[in-house]
């Protein structure tokens, strides 16, 4: 199955320059999806896995439903003032302006494994946030694994370059 044509393309979306990659005509698709979280497990058997994390939000999507099926312990990774325990914050660029993500601080144990699940990777400013967070709590991400790469902006790379191994299920430039 292409996943790529079920990847809905919207211009000008949050704001004007901005090509938008709607993962919801995908999500709908039965088909799509379990196809997406097969793949999503396929690529992860490469790495030892102890707990699974997923960036707010469409991260969750695809990641609890992995998390499920691997059955391993799945931590939310989210905006700030959103998780109600002690929390890690990471501050952050985003394309389009600055942000802060959190992690509450017992999710992760020294040296555990931590595969990063998210639906896009663009610049790469919000995963490399959610690396820091794993490994301020001493932690090691095994892998990210995006369903979507907007390979023209160089997230992947970038990570790949600061020695993280990175998965991407679909390509798409980014303008």
């Amino acid at each position: 199955m292409n996943l790529k044509e079920h990847i809905r393309s919207i211009k000008d979306y949050p704001k004007k320059g901005i090509l938008f990659r709607d993962i919801t005509t995908l999500i709908k698709n039965e088909k799509a999806f379990s196809e997406t979280i097969d793949q999503i497990i396929e690529r992860s058997k490469k790495y030892k896995i102890d707990k699974i994390a997923a960036i707010e939000s469409r991260g969750f999507v695809f990641a609890s439903a992995v998390s499920y099926l691997l059955k391993k312990p799945f931590i939310l990774l989210r905006k700030k003032n959103k998780l109600p325990a002690d929390v890690h914050s990471v501050d952050f660029e985003l394309e389009y302006g600055t942000a802060t993500i959190e992690m509450h601080k017992d999710s992760v144990e020294k040296d555990e494994n931590i595969l990063i699940i998210d639906d896009l990777i663009a610049t790469g400013g919000t995963a490399e946030a959610a690396a820091k967070l794993v490994e301020i709590s001493g932690g090691k991400v095994c892998c990210f694994i995006f369903v979507i790469n907007l390979f023209d902006l160089k997230g992947s790379d970038n990570l790949i370059n600061n020695g993280y191994k990175v998965e991407n299920l679909i390509n798409f430039p980014g303008h």
